[in-house]
């Protein structure tokens, strides 16, 4: 009996074990929570909007540091250099965190990432969370 139950899992979950695919889209959602979350903290610090623009490629921040112009056109100098490629899926707008770390949506943004957990922004407060 013990022989067939580990026959089992080693022909239906060994091979879900070892995806890299699944590891690696836990990882980059990860990173990307820590992004969003350091966006929110970078603005609130420098008192200067942050604007997240969200693709294939990944995550982008960059800072309004002439208020009065409303653009974004400094890069935010990151704690790392976060990995290339997302897989992120859907259409998700950019948005600004404001200097008192909220966002400039109406509504919570929502971002998905294929063999994970979606990541939400909401919008009064700015909190990141799955």
């Amino acid at each position: 009996m013990v022989i067939v139950i580990l026959g089992v899992l080693a022909v239906y979950a060994a091979p879900r074990m070892f995806n890299a695919g699944d590891f690696n889209a836990r990882g980059f959602r990860d990173e990307t929570m820590s992004l969003l979350r350091f966006a929110q903290k970078t603005a609130i610090a420098q008192r200067r909007t942050v604007c997240v623009a969200l693709n294939a490629g990944g995550v982008a921040l960059t800072m309004d540091t002439t208020p009065a112009d409303g653009a974004c056109d400094t890069a935010v100098v990151l704690p790392n250099t976060p990995r290339g490629g997302s897989g992120l899926a859907g259409s998700v707008a950019a948005f600004n965190y404001t200097p008192e770390g909220r966002t400039n949506q109406a509504a919570a943004v929502t971002i998905t990432i294929p063999s994970t957990t979606n990541i939400t922004v909401e919008a009064v407060t700015g909190y990141v969370h799955n």
